[in-house]
């Protein structure tokens, strides 16, 4: 069996999959969102981060992280984010004695270049409209989409129909 080997880069952009325990869909839940959002930016001042997109859905989460200059530690970030979120929470624990709130591992992709960047961008904003919780990227509450759209990333209406540069991925 080989070993997975992440890629550090100091000042790296990163895409991340983060997945809940068993695809339990626990953030859907009002207190979960407040106590995610929390975790971020309890995490992001003590580590800072830019984050330039983010969707949460009911089992996971993708985001798009600029990490500053000097700075490579993605992983602590995570462990971090995951740890203040289940601190408080009532769920059985995994014989490591770790509570079964997340997956232990994360998926996290180097963006390369803008375009590769705006592909996953796509990708994020996408996601709910792809797992049919709402018919367009505006109509999904807890992600970046509508701060994107005021920033004149994006029309407003965009994401009725999957954009051909994302179809086929699937980065679950």
């Amino acid at each position: 069996m080989s070993e997975y080997r992440r890629l550090y880069r100091q000042q790296g952009w990163y895409f991340f999959t983060v997945v809940t325990y068993n695809r339990e869909k626990i953030l859907i839940q009002p207190d979960n969102l407040k106590r995610l959002r929390l975790s971020f930016h309890h995490v992001m001042t003590k580590y800072p981060f830019i984050m330039d997109a983010v969707v949460i859905l009911p089992d996971h989460i993708h985001c798009i992280w600029r990490l500053p200059p000097d700075d490579d530690d993605f992983s602590t970030r995570w462990k971090l984010i995951k740890r203040y979120f289940s601190i408080g929470m009532n769920a059985p624990l995994t014989s490591r004695a770790e509570k079964k709130v997340w997956q232990r591992r994360f998926w996290e992709h180097l963006l390369r270049n803008e375009k590769d960047c705006q592909v996953h961008m796509d990708y994020i904003h996408y996601n709910p409209v792809k797992h049919g919780y709402v018919q367009s990227p505006y109509d999904w509450p807890s992600g970046s989409f509508r701060r994107a759209v005021k920033q004149g990333s994006y029309p407003a209406d965009w994401g009725a129909k999957e954009p051909s540069n994302i179809s086929g991925m699937n980065l679950e």
